[in-house]
């Protein structure tokens, strides 16, 4: 089970870091993504981080604002959000799979509880 955190009311223009944990596994061999929905949206992949961390993906309307890392000693991936924006307002989740490549197809290992965030205008 993944458990996302970190998530909160921001007004536009301000920064967030979210967290993605795993219970009883290590994420260590895992690539892992963020997604993120919004109510009557359907859900949109932001980022994903290889099971190195060599390699990073986003979507093209988070590009140059969010960054993903890991930090596989505390078990950990994050993602720092800035220059925050209302439409960036959604649940976010994280997911765990054997490759970015897999989650952009839907196949996950692990899924968790997301946090809400939220960007005032």
């Amino acid at each position: 089970q993944l458990q996302a955190s970190g998530g909160g009311l921001v007004q536009a223009g301000g920064s967030l870091r979210l967290s993605c944990t795993a219970s009883g596994f290590s994420l260590d061999y895992y690539a892992i993504g963020w997604f993120r929905q919004a109510p009557g949206n359907e859900r949109e992949g932001v980022s994903c981080i290889s099971i190195s961390g060599d390699n990073t993906n986003y979507a093209d309307s988070v590009k140059g604002r969010f960054t993903i890392s890991r930090d596989n000693a505390k078990n950990t991936v994050y993602l720092q959000m800035n220059s925050l924006k209302p439409e960036d307002t959604a649940v976010y989740y994280c997911a765990a799979a054997q490759a970015c490549s897999e989650l952009e197809l839907g196949i996950e290992d692990a899924w968790g509880q997301g946090t809400q965030v939220t960007v005032s205008s």
